[in-house]
């Protein structure tokens, strides 16, 4: 008989043959001998990995199978007889040295990096176990206390999904509008979406969510981290939970707590799918920066006790400390080809297994730092360019990190999108009253040349938004002044101090007619800003219907309804203002997906000029001028109108006229106006009256 680590006993323990290296984590077979799993783990320094199989709860360890076979770096055995649905752990021997960056302690059950099904501990994770390698008194020592019964473990699938006829939209750049949504919040409160489904995957593919969608008119959702969560110690303390999700503990699985059905796996599929029949793209946000470890006092879950010097980036003077630009305490190594290929099996699986359309990387400058900073032909962006499976799917970073030269807007490689915070900060000041010129103004409008053209990237390279998900809401950054983050726990002290926001004159809600007005004006104005610019725009969810998370401007741990869309409040003018917008900019394409240079052609036509109020162009003086918030484009080369058009500004708060190129003008667009839609038709007037904070397209209508 055998003794388990547990000190249970087992009458015979399954037969472990030396299996193969590949494909790394757990993958069921059938060969001449009959089924089995295959494990394979990858660690370069430990002396041994041992395999424990659990019950089906995952409270019962049955059997513990040291990996007989070590092909360099991956250890590996295939286990005869064991089938789907088994649930595992790991265990890594070798030295305990924290002072040379190993912290190998065979006495905590390990997650399998590779785990395609994450198993939950009853009674979810207690932070208070027996998690930590170290010794909490004695950091050098290693703790001795068994975790198993505690610790996540990792499930053994094997399984293929019928889908039928479907295929990805494969819209195309210039086409793309990006909806960036958190699939709990979209749908939690939302009206014709059954009760048990709302908050769910189902719910973001029933009618209701889709017809909204559809209504407004964009082409692909961006998921905020469905990838396996694990919640903070912090937040656990206060009763929270990371609703953001930014800290993956399992890359290569769909989060259990987003499901309405037992069935994770499949019902995520559907949601594709369905998301899919109706045109509609599935992006998804991955966190392969840093992990749940955190730094020298964290748990050991995965990689740490696996082999911490090969997964982590570790400082050269201190191997007992983390790198840490990712701020949440570690920071992942993808120099390490193993690491590397976790990264890249992960994407890899949920374009194949799961339909995906494409990834926004969580501080993806991480994901290019060498030895002496960030490196845009690094061997991550290298591996991405060549990959068959990754080619035509949509990779969109978030260009900052807050490591040392963590700045990198416009400097990804081609082919990547990159998020533009200084579109954001541009348009916010503009119409809010911040430090703006118009020549800054104009630069982000015209998809931000001085960051992308000089490295022959494309305008829809730049991500245009005013909000994303983190930070003030559209309808709060009209609202507030300041961040009202209290009920975060953490004394207001968290999210951005420096929101570039205007209250327009009273701080919240308020039933001022003046106030009221004033918002509603920008509101409509900073949506056309974004949605008429040249490159691929991006809204955030319920900004096109008034959301407001009551001044928080960090609710990343707020699961509840300072977060979740109130549906019963939705600003519906607004929506079809939003939407309305989003026609003109299909059938229009205002400012067309190549460079402009501003120069004329041999008829002396330009292909884009920027004009004064005076109808004349725009001198450095102008393009300087600090004051001043009133300026056109003249676009002579449209994307898609076969005549000329002018996009007018006036971010003032008072009406002005604006001298008119020659020409016959219609209106197709007056931000001023709760649908759009202008009261007047512009026909062979000398100029036109621009009112107070609006963004109007005019159209040429001279006869060819």
């Amino acid at each position: 008989m055998d003794r388990l680590s547990n000190g249970a006993h087992i009458q015979a323990a399954p037969v472990i043959e030396a299996g193969r290296p590949w494909p790394m984590g757990a993958s069921f077979d059938v060969d001449a001998s009959g089924p089995g799993v295959n494990f394979a783990v990858f660690s370069a320094h430990a002396t041994q990995v041992d395999l424990c199989l659990f019950d089906d709860t995952g409270t019962c360890e049955t059997a513990c199978l040291p990996l007989p076979v070590q092909s360099g770096d991956v250890w590996h055995g295939r286990v005869m007889g064991l089938l789907p649905g088994q649930v595992y752990g790991l265990r890594a021997h070798g030295p305990w040295r924290p002072d040379r960056g190993h912290r190998f302690n065979p006495h905590k059950l390990l997650l399998d990096p590779w785990a395609r099904e994450v198993v939950v501990p009853p009674g979810g994770f207690d932070w208070h176990g027996p998690h930590f390698g170290a010794d909490t008194d004695h950091p050098q020592h290693m703790d001795t206390r068994d975790n198993a019964a505690q610790a996540h473990k990792a499930r053994v699938v094997h399984e293929r999904h019928d889908w039928a006829d479907d295929r990805p939209p494969a819209t195309p750049l210039v086409d793309t509008v990006i909806y960036e949504a958190h699939v709990r919040g979209f749908t939690r409160r939302m009206p014709g979406v059954p009760q048990a489904l709302q908050g769910t995957y189902a719910g973001l593919a029933s009618d209701a969510a889709i017809a909204h969608l559809l209504r407004l008119g964009v082409t692909a959702v961006s998921l905020l981290p469905v990838q396996h969560i694990l919640d903070e110690l912090h937040l656990a303390e206060r009763g929270l939970s990371n609703y953001w999700g930014y800290n993956t503990l399992g890359h290569f699985c769909p989060d259990p707590r987003y499901a309405a059905t037992a069935d994770v796996r499949t019902e995520f599929r559907q949601m594709v799918q369905r998301l899919h029949a109706a045109g509609l793209e599935v992006l998804l946000d991955v966190v392969y920066n840093h992990t749940p470890e955190g730094d020298e006092r964290g748990p050991t879950l995965s990689w740490r006790g696996l082999d911490n010097s090969s997964w982590y980036r570790l400082p050269d003077h201190a191997r007992d400390r983390y790198e840490n630009w990712s701020g949440c305490g570690n920071t992942v190594d993808i120099r390490h080809p193993r690491v590397l290929q976790m990264v890249m099996d992960s994407l890899r699986h949920w374009v194949q297994d799961f339909h995906v359309d494409g990834f926004r990387f969580d501080l993806a400058p991480v994901l290019g730092r060498g030895a002496t900073g960030f490196e845009r032909d690094g061997p991550f962006f290298k591996a991405a360019l060549q990959d068959p499976v990754l080619q035509g799917v949509k990779l969109i970073a978030e260009p900052w990190d807050i490591g040392p030269g963590g700045y990198q807007v416009g400097q990804f490689p081609r082919g990547w999108l990159e998020w533009n915070d200084r579109f954001r900060d541009t348009a916010r000041a503009f119409w809010l009253g911040g430090d703006c010129t118009r020549g800054e103004l104009a630069l982000r409008l015209a998809g931000s040349s001085d960051l992308f053209q000089a490295r022959r990237r494309s305008p829809l390279e730049s991500v245009n938004y005013v909000v994303s998900h983190d930070g003030f809401t559209l309808n709060d950054l009209v609202s507030y002044d300041m961040r009202h983050n209290l009920a975060n726990g953490e004394n207001n002290r968290d999210g951005h101090g420096h929101n570039l926001s205007w209250n327009c004159g009273w701080e919240g809600p308020t039933t001022d007619p003046v106030v009221t007005l004033r918002r509603h004006r920008l509101k409509r104005a900073l949506l056309a800003t974004v949605l008429l610019s040249q490159g691929t725009p991006m809204l955030a969810a319920g900004d096109e219907l008034g959301h407001s998370q009551g001044g928080n401007n960090n609710p990343y741990c707020q699961d509840n309804p300072i977060t979740w869309i109130d549906w019963s409040q939705a600003d519906q003018e607004l929506i079809d203002y939003t939407a309305r917008v989003l026609r003109l900019r299909k059938a229009l394409l205002p400012l067309a997906a190549r460079w402009y240079t501003g120069l004329p052609d041999a008829h002396g036509r330009h292909d884009l000029a920027w004009l004064r109020r005076t109808g004349e162009p725009m001198t450095p003086e102008h393009w300087n001028n600090r004051m001043s918030r009133i300026m056109g484009a003249w676009i002579g080369s449209p994307g898609r109108s076969p005549a000329p058009l002018l996009l007018l500004l006036n971010g003032r708060d008072m009406d002005a006229t604006f001298q008119l190129p020659p020409g016959q003008w219609c209106c197709e667009l007056d931000s001023t106006q709760a649908d759009g839609r202008s009261p007047w038709q512009q026909h062979g007037e000398a100029h036109v009256m621009l009112p107070a904070r609006s963004v109007l397209l005019l159209r040429d209508t001279t006869p060819a």
